[in-house]
């Protein structure tokens, strides 16, 4: 099969590699469409993962195409989406059912071969029926939307609160939908870029600002989501946040991150909640934020086609990563269609 190998960061090579066969209670899937995470980008290009040489990719959806032995409940050509990450369930995270937070956990594109490739094998607990009809890039949008939930069911959303989000990727733009979803009646929308922000705006906000922008009087926030990761963001998500608000951090920093007095300040005199939020799994895994998104994303609630900026083939993907480390384009949404 073909397949995009990661060798170092920043050495991606486009290959013909052995297809992987099923194993017991797996399945072999024909990838369908992969999306490009935003952890994604330093991993190939500035970190490397747990061990390389590494298939990359876990945003995915794809037609099963050979079972296991031990699988029932299944078919081949079977459109499904999966779960990226693969938890040891005995644990006691995992027993707790918090299995974002499992302690010897396995994952597809950082320590197990992804889907930056045209087949791979996936465990029967990862695998989740894809809503009948839905688009297979929809599928492979779960993991996002999903993680844009965790974050939210983190916090005591309520009918009629004001909502932000800082940072409107993909993650964000579906924090944005959900909370309008969920009847938040306004939602700020934070970020460097115009375009993004007009997503942003089709995504639902209300009130949408470049972030070195000075910013008019905003509501309050009940609510924020943190998705961007940078230390200039940290602290204007928590200086968003009103009397008693809460503060949901997703982004992944790649630098130090320090509070400012002032955003301490304002945290402890407006007594507002600070919170972490990691992957999207509960239970039963991989929970209700899964099975909820793949749902909203079948339905057409969430919107998602006009996230994505490039449809590539497998062999543009070298040079997509070449893009992203550039950054002379405006980039959204990636996805690939091996």
């Amino acid at each position: 099969m073909r397949a995009a190998v990661m060798y170092s960061p920043g050495d991606i090579r486009i290959e013909d590699v052995a297809k992987p066969a099923p194993g017991a209670d797996e399945v072999l899937l024909r990838v369908a469409a992969c999306g490009v995470c935003g952890s994604d980008i330093p991993r190939m290009l500035t970190k490397g993962a747990h061990r390389m040489p590494i298939i990359c990719g876990h945003e995915f959806s794809g037609h099963i195409v050979e079972l296991g032995e031990g699988i029932e409940g299944w078919q081949t050509q079977e459109l499904v989406s999966v779960a990226p990450l693969i938890p040891c369930r005995h644990c006691r995270q995992c027993l707790a059912g918090n299995f974002s937070r499992c302690l010897d956990y396995d994952y597809f594109g950082s320590r197990r071969d992804g889907a930056y490739a045209e087949y791979v094998v996936v465990p029967l607990g990862n695998l989740l029926k894809a809503p009948r009809g839905i688009d297979p890039r929809a599928a492979a949008m779960a993991d996002p939307a999903s993680i844009a939930l965790h974050a939210i069911w983190k916090t005591p959303v309520r009918l009629g609160q004001v909502g932000a989000v800082v940072g409107c990727g993909p993650i964000g733009l579906f924090a944005i939908q959900w909370m309008r979803l969920m009847g938040i009646r306004e939602i700020v929308a934070v970020d460097l870029s115009d375009e993004k922000l007009e997503q942003a705006r089709e995504a639902g906000a209300t009130h949408c600002f470049r972030s070195h922008d000075t910013m008019p009087e905003l509501p309050a926030a009940d609510l924020v989501i943190e998705a961007a990761g940078h230390p200039s963001t940290a602290n204007l998500a928590i200086r968003l946040a009103g009397p008693g608000g809460h503060v949901v951090f997703i982004g992944i920093p790649t630098t130090e991150v320090t509070l400012e007095q002032s955003s301490f300040n304002h945290m402890l005199r407006q007594e507002i909640s600070l919170h972490g939020s990691w992957n999207s799994f509960g239970a039963p895994f991989p929970g209700r934020q899964w099975t909820a998104a793949l749902e909203a994303l079948g339905s057409g609630e969430l919107k998602w086609e006009f996230m994505i900026t490039h449809e590539l083939g497998l062999e543009a993907l070298p040079d997509m990563f070449t893009k992203f480390r550039e950054r002379n384009e405006f980039i959204s949404k990636v996805m690939f269609l091996p």
